[in-house]
């Protein structure tokens, strides 16, 4: 019997064990996709030697006043806009610092553009978009390891200068891998539903796009111990959020600390300075750029942290 039905990439091959869950209860159904989903993280800590690379070249990139600039199709591009939607507000970086780029655009966020994918010239052109240059990294989003949007950009990005990373949750095309300086392959394996990766190809790259942003944003200081302390409080439950941080890292009361962040313009990171060493703005400012932005050498180690009751 011919087997050209079949395709060789691990995110179109079927599950056998979800061969029939068709005919599953409910609760079945929950257990089989959460026996599969619990192999996700396994899958992903595989690639931990690669993901540290990647962070290194983000964190190069932020230094040099570079972005990182996600790009994918489908599912893999919405994934990379979110992360980078998701980044302002958490680590106060500028919304050009990270930037998602999705095929088909801004309506494909929130309707099927799927033949976008197969768009080379657009995937190069959305590099030249950007002003690409060697300042920046490039990571291109391919569950399926041979989306031609993100191989053509990647391979433009290279040309451009930049440093390019790729995720993959099939085995990466080789042009994937020739334009990567970076190939982080995570193989999670048949989906439940066959060829849908918006399931476990999802939950991975969510997994190691995290990973990736939030390890350079701690590595350039935006975080004291465990602390979100570079957030801009805005929202209600910001304005919260950053007054039990700027309380639990200065000893301060409610009040001292919410005055503290009125006096900083918002910002949490500047309002601890502020109080640990008794200056102004300008002065919290000043000290935070001699320090590269980093608490520790200001103001010391973080305080302990004390378990709830």
């Amino acid at each position: 019997m011919s087997r050209s039905f079949q395709d060789h990439r691990l995110t179109e091959q079927r599950n056998p064990d979800t061969s029939a869950i068709d005919t599953a209860s409910p609760l079945a159904i929950v257990d089989l996709i959460g026996a599969q989903d619990a192999s996700v993280p396994a899958a992903v800590a595989g690639a931990r030697h690669e993901m540290a690379q990647a962070i290194e070249l983000i964190e190069a990139a932020f230094r040099r006043g570079g972005r990182l600039v996600y790009i994918g199709a489908g599912t893999s591009g919405r994934l990379g806009v979110l992360d980078a939607t998701e980044c302002p507000p958490t680590f106060r970086s500028p919304p050009e610092t990270v930037v998602g780029v999705i095929a088909g655009g801004y309506d494909a966020l929130v309707r099927s553009a799927e033949g976008a994918e197969d768009d080379r010239e657009a995937g190069a052109a959305a590099m030249d978009d950007l002003a690409i240059s060697d300042r920046d990294v490039v990571l291109g989003l391919a569950a399926s390891g041979s989306t031609p949007y993100v191989q053509a950009a990647l391979q433009r990005a290279r040309l451009l200068g930049a440093r390019t990373v790729s995720m993959s949750c099939s085995v990466p095309a080789p042009e994937l891998r020739e334009e990567s300086d970076v190939v982080i392959y995570v193989p999670v394996g048949p989906e439940v539903v066959t060829g849908s990766t918006r399931m476990k190809a999802g939950t991975a790259t969510k997994l190691v796009l995290n990973t990736l942003s939030t390890g350079a944003m701690i590595r350039i200081g935006k975080v004291y111990g465990n602390l979100m302390v570079d957030l801009q409080a805005w929202s209600d439950k910001l304005v919260d959020r950053g007054e039990r941080i700027v309380m639990e890292a200065t000893g301060a009361d409610r009040a001292r600390a919410r005055q503290a962040i009125e006096d900083a313009g918002g910002a949490v990171k500047t309002a601890i300075v502020m109080v640990k060493r008794s200056v102004d703005r300008d002065g919290a400012e000043a000290l935070l750029a001699e320090h590269d932005g980093r608490l520790r050498p200001i103001i010391g180690d973080p305080p302990p942290v004390i378990p709830h009751d």
